[in-house]
């Protein structure tokens, strides 16, 4: 076993993860993933105990403090075990394969996530929180450790045998059943089960603790949209609303929490992570588009604005998450009292700012679902509540994972590029260009492969199946928006990047990790979301768009094979997979093309058009015609004018009579219907 490098240090300091860093000091000799690891285990002849988590993690601190600082337990551990510590944001590779055994040893999962594996790394035990000793009915870490060395010695084949079970259990789980083509009882089933879930006194889906998930959200707006299912519509838009009304959203400081634990949104679990105010932004622009509320518009420009504000690194790229925990008390950053708004606003102001957001004398997390004129709020306490984060950031500050990860900033740069189509504003196109600037500078290799993470001038792990299907969904958004070629050049590239890393040729489908990587015990594909919508989904989803906008036939080939196996894995809990179930309704509903072509600039309302049209757009200019063609060959069908501009409307290759305005577009919009293809 290798020495400590000193006194209160292990491998761990080597490392540019925070969440590494933090276990840095640890007494246990923690170990990162890595090769020499994992050869260690088999020369020692010792299990791995492995630990997985992120440096926002409440629990995972909890655990850190009282666990792994623990003398008997890092004895324990140092002793028996090989020691492993994942950041489960820079390797999901792992934590999707050992979340998956640990669902499968307990039925339930989460972090800090805890296993104990054979030296060949199959799981034989999975859990979560441990206290260091047992206590109220909680086994206890020090407890597993004794029992687990006890078990090596005395009866190691019965958990080599357990070791096996599981992995041939997992590996079971992700083959592939019969293909199968989406349909709209599909998309009906899903919509029945979630509507069946909705909790239409404070909404959201089922019960304590809830979860903003988005995919699902937008999945319904859109069946609702196309479907003309108002009921559906209706769920989607009551639970944004109550979300932002509650304490899951900070009234003060703008952006979402990770999740509520209570049934009515009020108290959250206090951590704020990029993807979930990226997609929650997203979901919020998209249902102002269908219903003109100012009140969803406001919602997700407070959403980014705090992810500028608080996430932004220098070089535009984005930070992971902020912390749950301020001055080691979780949630400590954000309760307010009246006495701390007098303090900061003055005992005159406090007044009516404490009863609209229901703050009394004893601490609370500020809400508005109290406040039957909710919708005014932030238009009349814009100035206030920036004097309260100014007196909160004195107070404390959080701790922020400055990680820069490929796929959760593609789904801001998604989220930012629609705002900047939907909203008109152009700091946020200026802060999406930035974003995809900083990827394609530090986070793309020069043949075009992607890395995973950057942080401290680091580039490392590579890149995954979600980082090159969220980064491609991305350019489309952008493209859409700025009609930069550039964008669409990269975003082919990709798709073919992704073909070749990650394509069962087989069995269809993507594998979440490319041919040629550390292989792990499964090599996993799936389609299931979790947190964030599945990287297969929105490979599906990208592939989709891009095809309609490129035409494509190897594209289109390619999007319709992975549609019709994500519809497979749908098939038998439909609302499990609701963006999976988003992008089928790309190829159920299809857009239609809308080529404009002058000699003239690409003017302002083009991209704002094809977003309330849902049109797949080319925009053909003297400059970019070249660069255009190449991408997209259709695009040299269409002469650009002496003058003027030419607007060509098409549906499955049927193309109404040319137009040459935005107003005569417009009534030509009201005219064409959209298709259905059964």
């Amino acid at each position: 076993m290798p020495l400590m490098e000193k006194q209160g240090e292990n491998l761990l300091k080597y490392e540019k993860s925070p969440y590494l860093l933090q276990h840095a000091q640890d007494p246990v000799n923690w170990r990162p993933w890595c090769p020499g690891a994992l050869l260690e285990a088999k020369k020692e002849d010792k299990p791995i105990f492995l630990s997985i988590g992120y440096s926002t993690c409440h629990w995972c601190h909890v655990m850190g403090k009282e666990s792994f600082q623990d003398p008997d337990v890092a004895a324990a551990l140092n002793r028996d075990f090989i020691p492993i510590k994942v950041d489960r944001e820079e390797r999901p590779d792992i934590d999707g394969v050992y979340m998956a055994a640990c669902q499968a040893l307990t039925g339930s999962g989460g972090w800090p996530l805890t296993l104990l594996l054979t030296p060949e790394q199959e799981p034989f035990w999975a859990g979560t929180y441990l206290p260091p000793r047992s206590r109220d009915g909680r086994l206890g870490l020090a407890d597993l450790l004794d029992e687990a060395g006890r078990l090596w010695h005395a009866d190691r084949q019965k958990l080599l045998e357990l070791g096996q079970k599981v992995t041939s259990h997992i590996s079971r789980s992700r083959e592939q059943g019969p293909g199968s083509r989406p349909s709209i009882p599909l998309l009906d089933r899903a919509a029945e089960v979630l509507l069946d879930r909705f909790d239409p006194v404070y909404g959201g889906f089922g019960g304590a603790p809830k979860f903003p998930v988005p995919q699902e959200i937008l999945f319904l707006l859109a069946y609702g949209r196309q479907e003309k299912n108002e009921a559906a519509r209706e769920a989607a838009l009551f639970t944004l609303t109550r979300m932002a009304r509650g304490g899951l959203f900070d009234q003060v400081g703008g952006g979402f929490c990770r999740y509520s634990t209570d049934r009515e949104w009020r108290v959250p679990h206090f951590e704020k992570m990029l993807y979930d105010n990226a997609l929650l932004a997203y979901a919020y622009l998209e249902a102002y588009m269908q219903t003109g509320s100012d009140y969803c518009r406001e919602i997700a420009r407070r959403t980014l604005d705090y992810a500028l504000e608080e996430l932004r690194l220098p070089g535009g790229g984005f930070a992971c998450a902020q912390d749950a925990d301020s001055g080691g008390v979780e949630g400590g950053f954000y309760f307010l009292s009246r006495a701390d708004v007098e303090e900061a606003l003055g005992v005159g102001e406090a007044g009516e700012f404490c009863q609209r957001l229901s703050i009394g004398e004893e601490r609370s997390i500020p809400q508005l679902l109290d406040d039957p004129e909710y919708a005014d709020f932030w238009q009349e306490h814009r100035a206030e509540c920036a004097r309260l984060a100014d007196f909160r950031r004195r107070r404390g500050s959080l701790h922020r994972d400055d990680k820069v990860l490929t796929s959760w900033n593609a789904m801001m740069i998604a989220a930012l590029a629609k705002a900047a189509r939907v909203l008109g504003e152009e700091k946020y196109l200026k802060a999406a260009q930035t974003a995809r600037i900083f990827l394609k500078t530090r986070l793309t290799m020069a043949d075009g492969r992607l890395w995973l993470r950057w942080r401290d001038r680091e580039s490392a792990v590579e890149g995954q199946l979600d980082d090159y299907a969220f980064y491609c969904w991305a350019l489309v958004e952008l493209y859409e928006t700025d009609f930069s070629v550039s964008c669409l050049r990269e975003a082919v590239g990709l798709a073919k990047q992704m073909e070749a890393l990650f394509w069962d040729e087989a069995g269809g489908g993507f594998y979440l990790t490319a041919a040629g990587a550390e292989r792990l015990i499964v090599r996993q594909k799936d389609a299931f979301d979790g947190a964030m919508p599945s990287g297969g989904a929105m490979a599906g989803l990208a592939l989709v768009r891009l095809a309609r906008l490129t035409g494509r036939e190897n594209l289109r080939e390619l999007a319709e094979r992975q549609i019709n196996w994500l519809a497979g894995e749908a098939g038998r809990q439909p609302e499990a997979y609701c963006a999976s179930l988003l992008a089928m309704m790309e190829a159920l509903y299809p857009r239609r093309d809308l080529v404009r072509v002058s000699a003239e600039a690409i003017p302002a309302w083009l991209a704002e058009t094809g977003e309330r049209g849902r049109l797949a757009v080319l925009a053909k200019t003297p400059e970019n015609s070249r660069g255009l063609a190449l991408l997209s060959p259709r695009a040299d069908q269409y002469p650009i004018p002496a003058e003027g501009e030419v607007l060509y409307l098409c549906r499955e290759g049927a193309c109404a009579p040319p137009v040459r305005s935005a107003e005569d577009l417009e009534r030509l919009l009201q005219e064409v219907r959209e298709p259905v293809l059964q």
